[in-house]
């Protein structure tokens, strides 16, 4: 309980110096985090029901306790190699906006703590992956973690998750 509490105070004030909680996976070879705190279940990657007309990186739907929740590939968002689905690949289920949405990633690492000095500003440069949602880029040691606003990214009308009005 005092953990959640002090994560949920981190949160809230980044000037004050606490560690920011974050969920660590793999895309390719690039290893990613997200904020916890819009991490709301991981489960193995399940078949989909594919949507006509949807865009090649939304996989489809699923039906978790009764929502209905997007699916969403990050390896063909961000075109980090080939989509291959194995006993290791995993859907973070997000709550993200009041909206329930999953990603499918290669797998997931572990939970991290970085402290605001330790994220550095993503560089300023094309790449695959759009830097607006990019917050920056954590060092823990010898690794190095690209840190993504999932919300951001998610809510994003490109991604055509959420209703231009809604947001």
């Amino acid at each position: 309980m005092l953990q959640a509490a002090q994560s949920a105070t981190a949160q809230e004030h980044d000037e004050s110096g606490f560690a920011h909680e974050l969920l660590t996976f793999t895309l390719g070879v690039e290893e990613y985090a997200i904020d916890i705190l819009k991490v709301q279940e991981i489960r193995g990657y399940d078949a989909v029901t594919t949507i006509a007309n949807a865009p090649n990186f939304i996989k489809g739907v699923i039906n978790l306790r009764g929502t209905i929740v997007p699916i969403v590939d990050l390896r063909i968002k961000f075109a980090v190699g080939d989509a291959e689905y194995t006993p290791f690949t995993v859907v973070i289920i997000l709550n993200i906006g009041g909206r329930v949405v999953g990603m499918v990633v290669d797998a997931v690492s572990d939970v991290i703590a970085l402290r605001p000095e330790q994220i550095r500003p993503a560089p300023d440069f094309a790449s695959s992956v759009d830097t607006a949602y990019i917050m920056g880029l954590g060092a823990l040691g010898e690794r190095m973690l690209i840190v993504v606003d999932i919300e951001r990214l998610m809510l994003s009308s490109e991604m055509a998750l959420v209703d231009e009005a809604t947001h």
